[in-house]
């Protein structure tokens, strides 16, 4: 048969795992807070608002042509707008 050898070295690195994520992180973007501002003329007052309301780290306005990067973070809240500069649709990315 197979000979091997039992160590502790195996236990120490089941230790190290990270636990996962908790549903009250701080700064994690909720965006049903901020659909108050829906229908709303963006401006960085409302920006500063819905960044607040939401309790994201970070917030943009984005327009119906701008570009954006693709990669999700949680801790950042979008106000889309229409060409007229209204707000749209609130939400996390």
């Amino acid at each position: 048969g197979c000979s091997s050898t039992a160590s502790d070295s195996g236990a120490a690195s089941a230790v190290k795992a990270d636990a996962p994520a908790s549903n009250a992180i701080p700064g994690r973007c909720d965006a049903g807070l901020g659909q108050f501002a829906v229908g709303k003329p963006a401006s960085i007052d409302l920006l500063s608002q819905v960044r607040t309301r939401t309790g994201s780290q970070d917030a943009r306005i984005l327009g119906p042509d701008d570009m954006v990067t693709l990669e999700y973070r949680s801790e950042r809240v979008n106000v889309n707008t229409d060409a007229s500069g209204k707000v749209t649709r609130i939400n996390c990315g």
